[in-house]
């Protein structure tokens, strides 16, 4: 242990970059995972969702394109554009505070800064499907095509 003590810092010296991406890395983990921590929703897999629909009514909300979403949507969800979603305005949202709230796209991602949104609104109960439409039809869970 005292031989690589002593060898450490000559390492360092003769691997700078590579030293400094292994540190920058390590903090892009952290500072992930931190915030993961702190963050007032959760996310679900599709296995908890389908829980939290057996055991509770959760608002699914679906904010994938219109074509996807005609293509395959969870049943019960509804479809609100990215662009026109605002907690604070669309009415079914606004009578929904104290219900849990899903959140639903194609794939899962970019739903952080809606479900912060909705947090911000004051819902109290936010969910995000990890993976999306496309983990729960991974799943082999039912899925409904068009516009209801």
């Amino acid at each position: 242990m005292n031989d690589v003590m002593q060898k450490l810092p000559a390492f360092v010296t003769n691997h700078a970059l590579l030293v400094a991406l292994f540190v920058a890395i390590l903090v892009a983990l952290v500072a992930g995972e931190v915030g993961r921590l702190f963050r007032k929703w959760k996310s679900l897999t599709p296995a908890g969702l389908t829980q939290l629909i057996n055991r509770d009514t959760p608002l699914i909300v679906d904010l994938s394109a219109s074509a996807d979403f005609e293509k395959a949507h969870i049943p019960g969800a509804k479809n609100v554009a990215m662009s026109q979603f605002d907690p604070e305005t669309q009415k079914d949202l606004s009578k929904a505070k104290e219900l849990p709230v899903v959140l639903v796209d194609k794939d899962g991602r970019g739903l952080g800064k809606a479900a912060n949104r909705l947090v911000k609104a004051g819902f109290t109960r936010v969910f995000v499907l990890d993976g999306g439409t496309y983990a729960w039809q991974t799943a082999q869970l039912p899925v409904v095509k068009g516009k209801k």
